[in-house]
This record gives structure tokens, sequence and C-alpha cells, in this order.
């Protein structure tokens, strides 16, 4: 019984990670993402570790959650795995307020953000 399986919206040779609600703003999770765009995963997971933006550890776990995923739900080979895509969306905006001079109001915005990063296995060149 149950429903059918979607169908994929990815290749066969692609796995995806998600994370929502990263409590940071897209301009700087973006400037994160750009870093490990087209990166081997290996390489990129070393550029995340030691990068000293705050939001590169929640990359990071993003990442390897994709690496993960290729290699245990599509018998993938990490070693073979690249970064294909690294985007950033809009998550939430909380809004808050600071009280300001002559009772009035501050308006205070705390931004979340959406990360979804996408590994592709390199394909094999025809002369090897």
């Amino acid at each position: 019984m149950g429903k059918k399986a979607a169908p994929r919206d990815l290749a066969d040779n692609e796995a995806k990670a998600f994370a929502s609600s990263i409590r940071t703003s897209m301009q700087k999770l973006n400037l994160v993402a750009a870093t490990i765009r087209g990166l081997g995963a290996g390489q990129a997971v070393h550029q995340l570790a030691f990068s000293k933006r705050r939001v590169a550890g929640e990359a990071r776990k993003v990442l390897q959650s994709a690496i993960a995923n290729a290699e245990n739900n599509h018998q993938l080979d990490v070693d073979k795995l690249y970064v294909a895509e690294a985007y950033v969306g809009r998550a939430m905006v909380m809004k808050r307020f600071s009280a300001r001079a002559r009772g009035r109001v501050g308006r205070i915005e705390k931004t979340f953000s959406n990360l979804t990063v996408i590994v592709r296995e390199r394909e094999e060149a025809a002369g090897e």
C-alpha cells in the first residue's frame, strides 16, 4: 500500500543535503558557500574546517551530510565527489525592538538562512 515514491529531481550521480534556519544572514552564508563551489569534497571539508567564519561550522555539517548521503544512499565513490552546487536561500526573519531615545524604538531584524549543497561524482575521462 502506501504512496508511490516520488521521482528524483537529481541525476543518478548526485546527492543533496539541506539545512534550514541557520542563524545568519544570506549574504554572510553565501560568502562561505562561494568558497567551496567547484572544489573536491575532501578539499571543501578542509577549507571549511579552517575557515575563520562562525557559520563555516554549520556549512561543514551540511557538506558532510551530503557526502554521507552520496555514499550510503546512492552508492557513489567518495573520492570522486565534488561540490557541484552550494546555494543559499532566505528563511524566516525574527523582528525585535530595541529602546531608543525619547520613547522611540529601533527595529532589529534577526535573519535566518537555508543552505543547500549538491555533490556530484566526477565523470571518468575518455582517455583513461
